[in-house]
């Protein structure tokens, strides 16, 4: 079985599925916020440069989703897989962000659930990149730990760039 960083993915709540070069407008609409940004390393993702470098970025790493309500259809944001060559048994998620609308609620974490089932199906191990003053993203990742079945640890060990701190994710072992 081989890893498909853009499958199509749902659950009652919301559905996943691939970024594609049309989706342009309606995802800057959400990006637009500059408050999404606030506590972000580039915050210039709010402004239209900064949004088609992210966009475009997105688009080239072929691992991209965004992410729908599914009782309104509104596109409420994006996050992406991203496969690490310092560590072929993972594989990343992050570069996600929600409209703030949807901030708080069960949307983060069942977009993640999703993601994280997903990509557990294929790897050991599901890594996420925080910065260390993204402290909105750093709760968001760790109200992930009531999921069933994973357990979730920070890593110390792993270094990719920045100031980050490193969550792994990892499928139980029943014993």
């Amino acid at each position: 079985m081989s890893f498909d960083r853009q499958p199509t993915l749902e659950n009652d709540l919301i559905s996943l599925r691939p970024l594609l070069p049309q989706d342009f407008d309606s995802l800057y609409e959400v990006a637009a916020d500059s408050l999404i940004w606030e506590q972000h390393p580039d915050k210039e993702r709010c402004t239209m440069s900064g949004f088609t470098s992210f966009f475009n970025e997105s688009l080239s790493s072929k691992g991209a989703l965004l992410i729908f309500d599914k009782e309104s259809g509104k596109l409420i944001g994006s996050s992406r897989f991203n496969l690490l060559e310092d560590a072929p048994d993972a594989v990343e998620i992050g570069w996600t962000f929600l409209s703030r609308s949807y901030w708080g609620g069960p949307y983060n974490k069942s977009s993640k659930q999703l993601m994280i089932s997903y990509g557990l199906r294929f790897v050991k191990e599901i890594l996420l990149f925080v910065d260390r003053d993204n402290v909105r993203s750093q709760r968001a990742v760790e109200k992930l730990s009531v999921l069933d079945g994973i357990e979730l640890t920070v890593d110390h060990s792993f270094q990719k760039f920045g100031d980050n701190i490193v969550y792994k994710i990892r499928k139980l072992k029943l014993t």
